[in-house]
């Protein structure tokens, strides 16, 4: 009896311990986590990385680089392996230790970007991040419904407009607007210039219809608003769809916000040196073209930002010029004033 139980023992430890193996290979599967922004990549470019590659990429979108920022610090753990956020949200990451430094070996095809957007401030040695996209925040409009010029602004605080108004759910980016309405930096830490630009979003509020994300696109398309904050890589999208071309677009003469978004890594990815093979994808000609076509924007990349097409190349918000980029200005990360532009956005929201 002894020698039957010991047997019997002995073949529920070996089954344990090859169900244990199994496993473990399940947990060892060949895979990159990606998160990145909603509609800002062509999707097919996935199926052909893990075609290329054996790589399976899981792919989640996220509205905002704080919605973004959030839930990474709220999940213990491993999360991802590749995020995209903006220039500011990489240097918060950096300084809070987030992100791991990258082996430039496994990243030959960053010598296809352009120098112009490496070593920028938030990244100054471009040790964490890799360009992927850019451009400006421009305000679109209804051609045929909105009469005056859309030249500053102040025409998103025209009462005439009432209701027909989108503004963006993001905290930097709307706060960044009345800083720039009033002639100030979208990057003060001056606390009476910050409530200004509170009360001037409050009393704004009667005329918005919603403050939106992505889903911006397709409401000004269908005629829900008439005018709207937007990226300049939904300009492009917008541009495709807009078959009757009623929606136009319009860079401010106060100046506007110039964002540069980025491929990092997390400190604590799983699966780095896959990481590092989609980021290097990303860089590849012919996938940067191929996203460059699909959002009907520019490029990083000097192959594909030198052989534009003219309705992008000639178009101001979607490819300023140099001398334009001069004047723009680039969010940076705000160390404790952070707290006081949540505070702020906090209170236009419930307001």
């Amino acid at each position: 009896m002894k020698k039957l139980i010991s047997k019997g023992l002995f073949l529920v430890l070996a089954v344990a311990l090859l169900s244990m193996v199994f496993t473990g290979c399940n947990n060892n599967e060949n895979i990159v986590k990606v998160y990145n922004w909603g509609d800002y990549l062509d999707k097919s470019i996935l199926d052909q990385f893990t075609k290329e590659t054996g790589i399976k990429v899981i792919y989640d979108e996220f509205d905002t680089n704080e919605d973004m920022y959030l839930k990474i610090k709220n999940m213990s753990g491993y999360s991802y392996d590749v995020l995209i956020p903006s220039d500011y949200m990489i240097k918060k990451m950096i300084d809070n230790d987030m992100l791991a430094e990258l082996n430039f070996d496994n990243i030959p095809n960053f010598k296809n970007i352009d120098d112009k957007f490496k070593n920028h401030a938030y990244d100054p040695e471009n040790k964490y991040s890799v360009p992927y996209m850019w451009g400006t925040v421009c305000i679109a409009y209804n051609s045929e419904k909105v009469t005056d010029p859309v030249d500053s602004w102040d025409i998103l605080w025209n009462e005439k407009y009432k209701k027909q108004i989108f503004m963006m759910n993001s905290e930097r980016d709307s706060i960044g607007v009345a800083l720039m309405s009033l002639g100030y930096s979208i990057n003060t830490k001056n606390l009476d210039e910050l409530n200004q630009a509170k009360e001037k979003l409050i009393a704004q509020r009667p005329l918005v219809i919603t403050y939106t994300g992505d889903d911006v696109k397709d409401k000004l398309i269908s005629g829900e608003g008439n005018l709207a904050v937007i990226w300049s890589c939904d300009a492009g999208l917008i541009m495709q769809e807009d078959k009757e071309n009623r929606i136009k677009f319009a860079i401010p003469k106060e100046g506007t916000n110039l964002w540069y978004d980025s491929a990092v890594i997390l400190k604590n990815a799983k699966n780095k040196e896959n990481a590092e093979k989609f980021i290097n994808f990303l860089c590849r000609e012919d996938i940067a073209r191929k996203n460059a076509e699909y959002l009907g924007t520019t490029s990083p990349v000097t192959s594909v930002l030198n052989s534009l097409p003219d309705e992008i190349k000639n178009n101001p918000v979607l490819n300023p010029s140099a001398e334009d980029i001069e004047k723009y200005e680039v969010f940076v990360s705000l160390g404790d004033v952070a707290a006081e532009y949540e505070r702020i956005w906090s209170d236009v929201l419930v307001s």
